[in-house]
């Protein structure tokens, strides 16, 4: 074929081939990127994993104060077999969900009226510095006695230590905002609850999401705080009991499924800010 007998819809159709190929990718023999960091953080466990058994049968550590993973993996499945854990589950899950959602709307309710009227920030702000620089810890035995043994004492610690990473990071986030946005609703003659809604918010959005994902994890350490005062149910509870037992790989267990509960809180957090925030999501993947 000769370029005069080339018509354009000929030349159409190979470019469009051409282009089809060019972004044809290659096939790679591990996968995507996110699967190859899956596989090595995979493969890092077991190896953490089994140089911690053997370590433990070749120094003959004592069961009492380092059990191998096996013992533990065995405790664990001993709980999980028996319903121990979900009945605790269910107490711990509540004091930190309800928790959470009071700590968090009240820093974020609070940080938009200190961004918004500086001279309540300038009036609350020692007391807020005061409060923030007690350890939350020293004051769970006081909120128990104000409150009782009930679920009360654990949501007023919960919210507590969770209220200042929202507050914070909802602070930060609507103190940074690009001027020329601020400007432009002036322009279309804005008021401030239109300037808040439609410029401040959605450029803090991010930040007080990341508060977010540092609070969902310390709601699940205050509700175990709190239980370790005084509970009659939760996880805190179950790992006391397995303390007084002297059974270390069933508080070795505990522990891993308490890592298990703030792994799903934190991915549970995430997928809601990829969900909300989906202008932020498209960027990432540009």
């Amino acid at each position: 074929m000769t370029a005069q007998d080339t018509s354009p819809s000929d030349v159409a159709v190979l470019v469009c081939s051409a282009d089809s190929r060019a972004k044809r990718s290659p096939i790679k023999p591990w996968g995507t990127p996110a699967l190859k960091r899956k596989l090595i953080s995979a493969g890092l466990l077991i190896a953490l994993l089994s140089a911690w058994e053997f370590a433990v049968a070749a120094f003959n550590v004592s069961s009492l104060m380092f059990p191998a993973p096996s013992s533990v993996a065995m405790a664990l499945w001993r709980g999980l077999s028996r319903g121990l854990y979900w009945q605790h589950l269910e107490t711990t899950g509540f004091e930190m969900v309800v928790g959470l959602s009071i700590g968090a709307t009240c820093g974020f309710v609070l940080g938009v009226l200190i961004s918004e009227f500086q001279q309540i920030g300038r009036i609350l702000f020692p007391y807020l510095v005061s409060i923030q620089s007690l350890p939350k810890v020293a004051i769970a035995p006081l909120m128990v006695m104000w409150f009782g043994f009930g679920i009360e004492s654990k949501l007023v610690v919960v919210a507590l230590i969770t209220f200042f990473p929202i507050l914070i990071n909802t602070l930060s986030g609507l103190a940074v905002v690009d001027e020329q946005r601020i400007d432009l609703m002036r322009v279309l003659l804005a008021d401030r609850w239109q300037t808040f809604l439609y410029v401040r918010l959605p450029s803090a959005a991010p930040t007080i999401f990341a508060g977010l994902n540092v609070a969902v994890v310390l709601a699940l350490t205050g509700a175990i705080v709190a239980e370790f005062v005084g509970a009659q149910r939760g996880l805190g509870v179950l790992l006391l009991q397995a303390q007084t037992n002297l059974d270390t790989a069933g508080m070795f267990a505990v522990l891993v499924f308490l890592a298990g509960i703030g792994l799903i809180a934190n991915v549970s957090v995430r997928r809601l800010e990829r969900t909300v925030l989906y202008w932020a999501k498209r960027r990432e993947e540009k």
